[in-house]
């Protein structure tokens, strides 16, 4: 597993924004998230974006979708085959993932018309027109985890988690005998994530907030730790680190609830997973 951006929404001169790359063998076939900053960061891994299996997009806060667009506008001469999407569905004030890249990529009113054949709209003279996509989407509201993809012995399935008012996944992804959960950012104060996480080799999870402050976004240091000790993880990695912010007191407050290793990530940072 590998960080592409580290950091959250605010500039930062050593983090970009938030993005994850699952590796298999030499090959890069799961991006969660391309907040600003993954299309340079994903050039410096030499990734491939034809070895991709799926693109698996959390929730549409610009720190976490930004540079999709640049990831999609030059990947055509890389990619031939339609490359998955899944997202989250929305609510009265977030559009759900098709929507949302409707918005984007609609060949006639869509912001970045150029791309309008990543959604089977009509190539653009002189232009590549991006990648094909597939578009899914997984339902926020429902209790149980969605199997948003299961091909090739690679499953990822997905959970809504609280983040204020913005629909949000969690993703877990299972393939040759391991597991990796990306928690996305949320407050933790849904019970069944403990349950999604449970037995994971790695789980991301975000810590964007200080030692002692609450949030009505992000959970706490001491819920970050918490989450993992009941959820009996193999390793913890915290992300989505901001700036000016105390790091090691929020380490310390999450050590208070967690015992087992522990990876404070940074971009471009390899993590094997076994």
């Amino acid at each position: 597993m590998q960080i592409l951006g580290s950091g959250g929404p605010r500039i930062n001169p050593d983090r970009a924004s938030t993005s994850y790359l699952l590796w298999i063998g030499s090959q890069a076939k799961v991006l969660i998230d391309a907040g600003g900053g993954a299309f340079l960061r994903f050039g410096q891994s030499r990734a491939n974006l034809g070895d991709l299996s799926l693109v698996a997009i959390s929730h549409l806060h610009p720190d976490h979708v930004s540079d999709l667009p640049a990831l999609l506008w030059t990947g055509q001469s890389s990619r031939k085959q339609p490359l998955p999407i899944t997202g989250p569905s929305g609510n009265e004030g977030v559009p759900a993932l098709p929507a949302f890249l409707s918005r984007l990529f609609d060949s006639k009113l869509g912001a970045f018309q150029v791309l309008g054949p990543t959604l089977g709209g009509p190539p653009v003279a002189g232009a590549e027109g991006g990648i094909r996509l597939e578009v899914g989407v997984a339902d926020v509201a429902k209790p149980e985890p969605t199997v948003v993809f299961d091909k090739d012995g690679l499953m990822v399935t997905a959970l809504g988690i609280p983040h204020g008012a913005v629909p949000t996944l969690a993703y877990r992804v299972q393939t040759r005998n391991v597991s990796i959960v990306f928690s996305s950012d949320q407050t933790g104060t849904n019970p069944r994530f403990t349950d999604f996480a449970k037995g994971a080799n790695v789980l991301i999870m975000h810590m964007n907030i200080a030692a002692g402050a609450k949030s009505p976004l992000h959970a706490s240091p001491g819920v970050v730790g918490r989450i993992a000790q009941e959820a009996g993880v193999g390793r913890l990695l915290v992300s989505h680190i901001n700036p000016g912010f105390d790091l090691d007191a929020a380490v310390a407050e999450l050590k208070q609830s967690y015992t087992g290793p522990l990876t404070v990530g940074a971009d471009l940072q390899c993590t094997p997973v076994q």
